[in-house]
C-alpha cells in the first residue's frame, strides 16, 4: 500500500485524463470494491447498495451507450465538448456503476412508517459513503478516478445491456484508470465558515 487512508483523503482528486494502464490486477480492483460494499455503513444496516464493475469491452460499451444517448439530447453545436469528455472516460481502464436497491428501501418504509420519508435520503447518503470509500481506496492504489452522473438518461440502456434488475436504481458512474494529466489545484472555502466548536 503506497499511502495510508488519511493521506489518500487529502490527495484524492478528480482525474479526467486517464488511460487503460493501471498498476494493480483486476483481482485487486474486485477485492477493493467487495470490501467497500461489505464494510461501508448503511442506515438500519439496510445494505441496499449494489455495484457492477465494467472492464474491457464492457467498459467501452458503457461510454458508447452514453455518447449515443447524449447525442440525441445535447444540441449539435454543443455536442463536441460533450463527446470529448465522454471519450476521456472511455479512455480509462474500467467503470464502477453504483446502484441502490429500491426494494430494500421500500421494505424499510413499510416496516418503519414513522421514518418513511427518510429512507430514500438515507439510501443516498449510504451510496455516497460507498462511492467515497471506493474512490479513496483506488487513490491509495495510484489509480485516477472521477465521478459521473449520466443517470437517469442512460438507465434504460444500461439495464438492458447488462440485464440489471428492475429494482436497482442507477446512482453514479465511476470511470478509472492511470492518471495521464495533473488535476487542477484544490480550492477551499474558509474552514472557519464550515466548522464550529463549542466547549
Amino acid at each position: 500500500m503506497s499511502k495510508n487512508f488519511y493521506t489518500a483523503v487529502k490527495d484524492r482528486r478528480t482525474y479526467y485524463g486517464i488511460d487503460k494502464q493501471i498498476p494493480v490486477s483486476d483481482e485487486r480492483i474486485q477485492e477493493i470494491i467487495k470490501d467497500a460494499v461489505l464494510h461501508t455503513p448503511s442506515a438500519f444496516n439496510s445494505q441496499s447498495a449494489r455495484v457492477v464493475l465494467l472492464l474491457g469491452a464492457n467498459h467501452d460499451k458503457l461510454w458508447d451507450i452514453t455518447k449515443d444517448t447524449l447525442s440525441k439530447v445535447v444540441p449539435p453545436e454543443n455536442f463536441s465538448a460533450t463527446e470529448q469528455k465522454i471519450n476521456s472516460f472511455k479512455s480509462g481502464y474500467g467503470t464502477v456503476l453504483f446502484f441502490e436497491d429500491n426494494s430494500v428501501v421500500e421494505s424499510l418504509q413499510q416496516q418503519f412508517a414513522a421514518y418513511k420519508d427518510n429512507f430514500p435520503i438515507w439510501s443516498e447518503q449510504s451510496s455516497g459513503m460507498l462511492q467515497y470509500v471506493v474512490w479513496t481506496s483506488l487513490e491509495i492504489e495510484g489509480i485516477g478516478v472521477s465521478l459521473q452522473h449520466y443517470n437517469p438518461l442512460i438507465n434504460d440502456a444500461v439495464r438492458t445491456e447488462w440485464k440489471i434488475p428492475l429494482n436497482w436504481r442507477l446512482v453514479a458512474q465511476m470511470p478509472f484508470g492511470k492518471p495521464t494529466a495533473s488535476p487542477d489545484e484544490k480550492q477551499f472555502q474558509p474552514i472557519e465558515s464550515r466548522f464550529k466548536v463549542f466547549k
